[in-house]
């Protein structure tokens, strides 16, 4: 039985991404081959490589002047790789979870950092609002979405200096307005494709201005001026990625994503708020529409452990919350379809009945 999967990442893929990487598995692009076996340099492979850049900027919207790379190392690589290419002196950060102070963390390593708000005080259960950024940084921060504790950031600021988001949780969930940006990251294993790819989206002109040596392989502009292909890249990981960039266009683009999004959070959420066993920990206008994060009310404490027992008898697996947190965490990744939500909704009411 195909299980309800709501694991936080890796995560969900769609049916579409799961088969065609299987039949690629098997023979790639009818060359006989594995697309495990082959190589990267191959024109096969390098159409792969292409197409897939290509889709990244077209359901972005993604103006010129930017390039579109696929590394590896994670997002977390990336904590230390965008300041190593753009931090002169000071940046500024949004505290807003667990990732957001690990990104802090690295950026102290070469320069300045002014946090500029943090959410820490109430465990970051919501988005700090009205803060100032300073205008004398090379750059300001943001987490989008807070895997660990739900909450979500989700329209794009106007700041009056360079902005770069970590959006590896909630990219392709909504239309983002990519010119406000200068680096947009995401870590593929949510909304992309299985662990093992970055994405990275840099304005070009944003390079190349730090006094500091940058080594080869962490400075930006030798992934752009190779292609993502300095070294091996992460090529099955790829392959997925492409195979998901092609069925959101299937699906009518990431409007429809965010509609579809949107729809599955809101049965979720109102199934929260109605049932007397659960509450969200969230603020309610900061909710994430990715990562739904709730908990036993507090008289109902002692039935945790039952209520995921209950949801795995019923084909739900990954709703534990994260182990920093405990509770529950439901996440709603694009490809999550609706039936699985309303299953976990229909296993709530159920519970709720017998208590």
């Amino acid at each position: 039985m195909k299980k309800h999967n709501f694991y936080a990442g890796p995560s969900i893929l769609s049916e579409y991404t799961i088969k065609n990487t299987a039949a690629a598995v098997e023979d790639f692009a009818g060359m006989g081959l594995s697309i495990l076996e082959i190589s990267h340099r191959s024109k096969e492979f390098v159409a792969v490589m292409d197409e897939a850049q290509a889709l990244v900027k077209e359901l972005l919207d993604i103006p010129a002047g930017y390039e579109v790379l696929f590394l590896g190392g994670g997002a977390s690589m990336q904590f230390c790789m965008v300041p190593y290419n753009l931090l002169k002196k000071k940046a500024a950060y949004l505290d807003t979870g667990t990732w957001a102070s690990k990104a802090i963390k690295e950026a102290k390593l070469f320069g300045e950092v002014a946090v500029v708000a943090s959410s820490k005080d109430k465990n970051y259960t919501y988005i700090p609002k009205d803060y100032l950024v300073p205008e004398d940084v090379d750059y300001f921060h943001i987490t989008t979405n807070n895997t660990i504790y739900g909450t979500e950031l989700r329209e794009d600021p106007s700041v009056k200096v360079p902005l770069v988001a970590d959006m590896s949780s909630d990219i392709f969930s909504r239309p983002v307005d990519v010119s406000k940006y200068d680096v947009i990251y995401a870590g593929a294993q949510k909304n992309l494709a299985p662990a093992g790819v970055t994405l990275i989206i840099v304005r070009t002109d944003a390079l190349g201005n730090v006094d500091r040596p940058i080594p080869t392989m962490l400075n930006y502009k030798t992934h752009v001026e190779k292609g993502s292909m300095f070294n091996t890249p992460p090529v099955l990981p790829i392959y997925s990625a492409l195979q998901t960039l092609k069925w959101y266009k299937e699906q009518g683009g990431i409007k429809a994503m965010e509609k579809k999004d949107k729809e599955n959070a809101a049965i979720l959420y109102d199934e929260i708020d109605r049932n007397k066993l659960f509450k969200g920990t969230a603020n309610v206008e900061d909710r994430s529409i990715m990562n739904v994060c709730f908990v036993m009310n507090d008289e109902y404490k002692e039935l945790e452990a039952d209520f995921n027992a209950f949801a795995s008898g019923r084909g739900i697996v990954g709703i534990k919350g994260h182990r920093s947190v405990g509770g529950f965490r439901a996440s709603l990744y694009n490809a999550m379809p609706k039936n699985s939500v309303e299953t976990l909704v229909e296993a709530m009411k159920d519970f709720e009945k017998q208590h």
